[in-house]
Protein backbone atom coordinates (compact mmCIF):
# COMPACT_ATOMS: atom_id res chain seq x y z
CA UNK A 1 0.00 0.00 0.00
CA UNK A 2 0.83 3.07 -0.40
CA UNK A 3 -0.25 6.87 1.45
CA UNK A 4 0.02 9.37 -1.35
CA UNK A 5 0.13 13.32 -0.60
CA UNK A 6 -1.81 15.49 -2.66
CA UNK A 7 -3.42 19.20 -3.19
CA UNK A 8 -6.48 20.55 -4.01
CA UNK A 9 -6.41 22.46 -7.81
CA UNK A 10 -10.22 23.38 -7.95
CA UNK A 11 -13.08 23.78 -6.18
CA UNK A 12 -16.79 22.94 -7.91
CA UNK A 13 -20.04 23.21 -7.06
CA UNK A 14 -22.06 20.53 -8.65
CA UNK A 15 -25.34 21.34 -6.70
CA UNK A 16 -26.29 22.58 -3.56
CA UNK A 17 -25.73 19.32 -2.02
CA UNK A 18 -22.64 18.23 -3.65
CA UNK A 19 -19.12 19.83 -4.60
CA UNK A 20 -16.24 18.53 -6.69
CA UNK A 21 -12.80 18.79 -5.08
CA UNK A 22 -9.99 18.23 -8.01
CA UNK A 23 -6.82 16.71 -6.18
CA UNK A 24 -3.48 16.93 -7.83
CA UNK A 25 0.60 17.60 -7.41
CA UNK A 26 2.25 16.31 -4.77
CA UNK A 27 2.32 12.17 -5.01
CA UNK A 28 0.06 11.76 -7.60
CA UNK A 29 1.80 11.40 -10.29
CA UNK A 30 2.67 7.94 -9.18
CA UNK A 31 -1.32 6.86 -8.48
CA UNK A 32 -2.58 3.83 -10.36
CA UNK A 33 -6.04 4.31 -10.92
CA UNK A 34 -7.87 0.73 -11.46
CA UNK A 35 -10.36 2.40 -14.06
CA UNK A 36 -13.24 0.36 -11.95
CA UNK A 37 -16.64 2.54 -11.90
CA UNK A 38 -16.50 2.94 -8.21
CA UNK A 39 -13.31 2.63 -7.24
CA UNK A 40 -12.63 4.26 -3.84
CA UNK A 41 -9.92 5.52 -1.53
CA UNK A 42 -9.06 6.19 2.01
CA UNK A 43 -8.76 10.13 2.52
CA UNK A 44 -6.67 11.78 5.22
CA UNK A 45 -7.83 14.71 6.34
CA UNK A 46 -6.02 17.58 8.55
CA UNK A 47 -6.35 16.63 12.53
CA UNK A 48 -7.05 20.00 13.65
CA UNK A 49 -8.18 23.89 12.71
CA UNK A 50 -4.78 24.37 10.33
CA UNK A 51 -6.06 23.26 6.91
CA UNK A 52 -2.86 23.54 5.76
CA UNK A 53 -1.03 20.90 8.42
CA UNK A 54 -1.66 17.72 7.41
CA UNK A 55 -0.27 14.88 9.70
CA UNK A 56 0.22 11.65 7.41
CA UNK A 57 0.54 8.09 8.48
CA UNK A 58 2.65 5.58 6.96
CA UNK A 59 2.04 2.58 5.06
CA UNK A 60 2.58 -0.85 6.89
CA UNK A 61 2.15 -4.29 5.24
CA UNK A 62 -1.34 -5.24 6.84
CA UNK A 63 -2.53 -1.20 6.33
CA UNK A 64 -1.08 2.07 7.78
CA UNK A 65 -0.14 3.65 11.43
CA UNK A 66 0.40 6.56 12.91
CA UNK A 67 4.23 7.63 13.75
CA UNK A 68 5.03 7.76 17.85
CA UNK A 69 4.34 11.41 18.80
CA UNK A 70 1.87 12.70 15.70
CA UNK A 71 -1.12 13.32 15.47
CA UNK A 72 -3.58 10.81 14.15
CA UNK A 73 -5.49 12.40 10.68
CA UNK A 74 -9.04 11.39 10.63
CA UNK A 75 -9.99 9.24 8.14
CA UNK A 76 -13.32 8.78 5.66
CA UNK A 77 -13.61 6.38 2.49
CA UNK A 78 -14.53 8.19 -0.95
CA UNK A 79 -14.94 7.22 -4.50
CA UNK A 80 -13.35 8.53 -7.33
CA UNK A 81 -15.23 10.23 -9.84
CA UNK A 82 -13.07 10.63 -12.27
CA UNK A 83 -8.89 10.19 -12.79
CA UNK A 84 -6.56 11.58 -15.22
CA UNK A 85 -3.36 9.83 -15.29
CA UNK A 86 -1.80 12.25 -18.25
CA UNK A 87 -2.29 14.79 -15.83
CA UNK A 88 -1.77 13.57 -12.54
CA UNK A 89 -5.78 14.62 -11.46
CA UNK A 90 -8.23 13.13 -9.39
CA UNK A 91 -11.93 14.13 -8.59
CA UNK A 92 -13.45 13.63 -5.60
CA UNK A 93 -17.64 14.96 -5.09
CA UNK A 94 -18.39 15.49 -1.48
CA UNK A 95 -22.35 15.83 -0.23
CA UNK A 96 -22.02 18.79 2.02
CA UNK A 97 -24.00 18.75 5.16
CA UNK A 98 -23.27 20.62 8.76
CA UNK A 99 -21.46 18.18 10.85
CA UNK A 100 -18.64 15.43 10.26
CA UNK A 101 -14.97 15.98 9.18
CA UNK A 102 -15.18 15.47 5.35
CA UNK A 103 -18.34 17.41 4.79
CA UNK A 104 -17.49 20.15 7.21
CA UNK A 105 -13.73 20.14 5.36
CA UNK A 106 -14.71 19.66 1.87
CA UNK A 107 -17.05 22.85 2.22
CA UNK A 108 -14.02 25.05 2.89
CA UNK A 109 -11.89 23.76 0.67
CA UNK A 110 -9.38 26.27 -1.41
CA UNK A 111 -6.59 25.62 -3.64
CA UNK A 112 -3.27 24.64 -1.71
CA UNK A 113 -5.33 22.69 0.68
CA UNK A 114 -3.46 19.36 1.33
CA UNK A 115 -4.96 15.35 1.51
CA UNK A 116 -3.63 12.15 2.33
CA UNK A 117 -5.22 8.96 0.32
CA UNK A 118 -4.46 5.11 -0.64
CA UNK A 119 -4.57 3.20 -3.26
CA UNK A 120 -8.02 2.34 -4.51
CA UNK A 121 -9.92 -0.59 -4.78
CA UNK A 122 -12.71 -1.06 -7.15
CA UNK A 123 -15.66 -3.64 -6.40
CA UNK A 124 -18.30 -3.51 -9.59
CA UNK A 125 -17.61 -6.36 -11.16
CA UNK A 126 -20.36 -7.07 -13.86
CA UNK A 127 -19.70 -10.52 -15.81
CA UNK A 128 -19.02 -10.85 -19.17
CA UNK A 129 -22.61 -12.00 -21.29
CA UNK A 130 -24.54 -9.77 -18.95
CA UNK A 131 -27.20 -7.17 -21.20
CA UNK A 132 -28.75 -5.01 -18.29
CA UNK A 133 -27.42 -4.29 -15.19
CA UNK A 134 -30.00 -1.97 -12.88
CA UNK A 135 -27.60 0.98 -10.56
CA UNK A 136 -29.39 1.79 -7.41
CA UNK A 137 -28.10 4.40 -5.09
CA UNK A 138 -28.98 7.29 -2.74
CA UNK A 139 -26.81 10.70 -2.59
CA UNK A 140 -23.42 8.82 -1.48
CA UNK A 141 -23.12 6.59 -4.79
CA UNK A 142 -24.55 8.93 -7.01
CA UNK A 143 -20.74 9.79 -8.10
CA UNK A 144 -19.57 5.76 -8.68
CA UNK A 145 -22.81 5.30 -10.74
CA UNK A 146 -22.21 8.60 -12.89
CA UNK A 147 -18.57 6.86 -13.57
CA UNK A 148 -19.83 3.53 -14.28
CA UNK A 149 -22.32 4.83 -16.85
CA UNK A 150 -19.57 6.57 -18.28
CA UNK A 151 -17.79 3.36 -18.42
CA UNK A 152 -21.37 0.93 -19.71
CA UNK A 153 -20.53 0.14 -23.43
CA UNK A 154 -23.70 1.50 -25.80
CA UNK A 155 -24.95 -2.20 -26.14
CA UNK A 156 -25.95 -2.84 -22.55
CA UNK A 157 -29.29 -1.43 -20.86
CA UNK A 158 -28.84 0.65 -18.22
CA UNK A 159 -31.94 1.48 -15.35
CA UNK A 160 -30.67 3.78 -13.00
CA UNK A 161 -32.44 5.14 -9.71
CA UNK A 162 -31.62 7.86 -7.51
CA UNK A 163 -32.03 8.51 -3.90
CA UNK A 164 -31.43 12.28 -3.58
CA UNK A 165 -32.53 14.88 -0.95
CA UNK A 166 -34.74 17.20 -3.36
CA UNK A 167 -34.85 18.63 -6.74
CA UNK A 168 -32.08 20.46 -5.88
CA UNK A 169 -29.49 17.94 -5.71
CA UNK A 170 -30.55 16.33 -8.93
CA UNK A 171 -27.48 16.49 -11.33
CA UNK A 172 -26.98 15.92 -15.42
CA UNK A 173 -25.68 12.43 -15.51
CA UNK A 174 -23.83 10.47 -18.85
CA UNK A 175 -25.45 10.55 -21.51
CA UNK A 176 -26.46 6.98 -22.99
CA UNK A 177 -28.82 5.61 -25.30
CA UNK A 178 -29.70 2.53 -23.58
CA UNK A 179 -30.00 4.38 -20.56
CA UNK A 180 -33.59 5.32 -18.58
CA UNK A 181 -33.12 7.32 -14.90
CA UNK A 182 -35.55 8.00 -12.03
CA UNK A 183 -34.76 10.25 -9.68
CA UNK A 184 -36.62 9.57 -6.12
CA UNK A 185 -36.80 12.40 -3.15
CA UNK A 186 -36.06 11.42 0.17
CA UNK A 187 -33.81 9.31 2.58
CA UNK A 188 -30.07 10.92 2.98
CA UNK A 189 -30.52 11.39 6.45
CA UNK A 190 -33.02 13.27 6.41
CA UNK A 191 -35.90 11.29 6.00
CA UNK A 192 -36.30 7.13 6.10
CA UNK A 193 -34.44 5.63 3.26
CA UNK A 194 -36.28 4.03 0.80
CA UNK A 195 -33.53 2.23 -1.24
CA UNK A 196 -35.19 -1.15 -0.12
CA UNK A 197 -38.07 -0.04 -1.33
CA UNK A 198 -37.21 0.79 -4.36
CA UNK A 199 -34.88 -1.99 -5.38
CA UNK A 200 -37.82 -3.93 -4.56
CA UNK A 201 -40.24 -1.96 -6.94
CA UNK A 202 -37.36 -2.20 -10.07
CA UNK A 203 -37.15 -6.41 -8.72
CA UNK A 204 -40.24 -7.56 -7.46
CA UNK A 205 -40.18 -11.05 -6.10
CA UNK A 206 -40.38 -13.15 -9.80
CA UNK A 207 -38.13 -10.91 -12.01
CA UNK A 208 -36.11 -12.71 -14.62
CA UNK A 209 -32.54 -11.82 -13.89
CA UNK A 210 -31.18 -14.33 -16.05
CA UNK A 211 -28.93 -11.71 -17.90
CA UNK A 212 -29.00 -8.93 -15.12
CA UNK A 213 -26.41 -7.34 -13.11
CA UNK A 214 -27.32 -5.80 -9.97
CA UNK A 215 -24.92 -2.85 -8.40
CA UNK A 216 -26.97 -0.73 -5.01
CA UNK A 217 -24.62 1.51 -3.27
CA UNK A 218 -26.07 4.07 -0.34
CA UNK A 219 -26.75 4.26 3.77
CA UNK A 220 -25.72 1.03 5.49
CA UNK A 221 -28.35 -0.19 7.19
CA UNK A 222 -31.47 0.63 4.83
CA UNK A 223 -29.07 -2.24 2.31
CA UNK A 224 -29.45 -4.75 4.42
CA UNK A 225 -32.65 -5.82 3.69
CA UNK A 226 -31.54 -5.58 -0.01
CA UNK A 227 -28.80 -7.73 0.24
CA UNK A 228 -31.37 -10.48 1.58
CA UNK A 229 -33.75 -9.42 -1.13
CA UNK A 230 -31.27 -10.03 -4.18
CA UNK A 231 -29.88 -12.88 -2.75
CA UNK A 232 -32.63 -14.82 -0.73
CA UNK A 233 -35.84 -14.25 -2.36
CA UNK A 234 -34.60 -13.56 -6.43
CA UNK A 235 -31.56 -16.19 -5.32
CA UNK A 236 -29.07 -14.41 -7.43
CA UNK A 237 -25.80 -15.82 -7.55
CA UNK A 238 -23.32 -13.23 -5.94
CA UNK A 239 -20.67 -12.60 -8.73
CA UNK A 240 -24.37 -11.16 -9.97
CA UNK A 241 -24.66 -8.70 -7.62
CA UNK A 242 -23.22 -6.16 -5.82
CA UNK A 243 -24.12 -4.26 -2.56
CA UNK A 244 -22.22 -1.58 -1.03
CA UNK A 245 -22.70 0.45 2.13
CA UNK A 246 -21.08 3.83 2.17
CA UNK A 247 -22.64 5.82 5.58
CA UNK A 248 -24.78 4.44 8.52
CA UNK A 249 -26.68 7.36 10.83
CA UNK A 250 -24.73 8.03 13.88
CA UNK A 251 -21.79 6.30 12.27
CA UNK A 252 -19.11 8.27 13.84
CA UNK A 253 -20.50 6.82 17.23
CA UNK A 254 -20.64 2.98 15.72
CA UNK A 255 -17.36 2.05 16.96
CA UNK A 256 -17.82 3.33 20.03
CA UNK A 257 -21.29 1.15 20.56
CA UNK A 258 -19.74 -2.19 18.80
CA UNK A 259 -16.81 -1.38 21.67
CA UNK A 260 -19.45 -1.57 24.64
CA UNK A 261 -20.95 -4.55 23.49
CA UNK A 262 -20.53 -7.54 25.86
CA UNK A 263 -16.74 -9.22 25.34
CA UNK A 264 -18.93 -12.43 24.41
CA UNK A 265 -20.78 -10.82 21.57
CA UNK A 266 -17.98 -9.38 20.12
CA UNK A 267 -16.60 -12.55 20.34
CA UNK A 268 -19.58 -14.07 18.30
CA UNK A 269 -19.51 -11.49 15.64
CA UNK A 270 -15.88 -11.85 14.73
CA UNK A 271 -15.94 -15.87 14.86
CA UNK A 272 -18.89 -15.13 11.61
CA UNK A 273 -15.18 -14.16 9.75
CA UNK A 274 -12.97 -16.36 11.21
CA UNK A 275 -14.01 -19.73 9.48
CA UNK A 276 -16.94 -18.55 7.04
CA UNK A 277 -19.41 -21.48 6.73
CA UNK A 278 -20.80 -21.43 2.90
CA UNK A 279 -20.39 -17.86 0.46
CA UNK A 280 -19.57 -14.82 1.85
CA UNK A 281 -22.85 -13.04 1.18
CA UNK A 282 -24.70 -15.21 2.98
CA UNK A 283 -22.22 -14.72 5.91
CA UNK A 284 -22.56 -10.95 5.52
CA UNK A 285 -26.79 -11.36 5.72
CA UNK A 286 -26.15 -13.47 8.74
CA UNK A 287 -23.62 -10.58 10.02
CA UNK A 288 -25.89 -8.25 9.27
CA UNK A 289 -28.95 -9.40 10.68
CA UNK A 290 -26.86 -9.75 14.68
CA UNK A 291 -26.05 -6.39 14.19
CA UNK A 292 -29.77 -5.28 13.56
CA UNK A 293 -30.48 -7.05 17.10
CA UNK A 294 -28.28 -5.90 18.46
CA UNK A 295 -29.23 -2.25 17.33
CA UNK A 296 -26.19 -1.58 15.32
Amino acid sequence: MTIYRATVSRVRPLTDTMVRITLTGGDLPGFVSTGVGDEYVRLFFPHGPDRRELSLPVATDTGWETPEGRPTAPMRTYTIRAARPESAEIDIDFVLHDHGVAGGWAAAARPGDPLGLNDPTGLYARPEGVTRQILVSDLTGLPALARILENTPDSLTTRAIVEVPDERSVQPLPAHPRTRVTWAHGGNGRTPSRLADLVTAALPPGTDLTDTYVWVAGETTALRSVRKHLRRTLELPTDRFKVVGYWAPGGDSWSERYEALPEGVKAELAALWENPEGDLEDVTITYEERLSGLGL
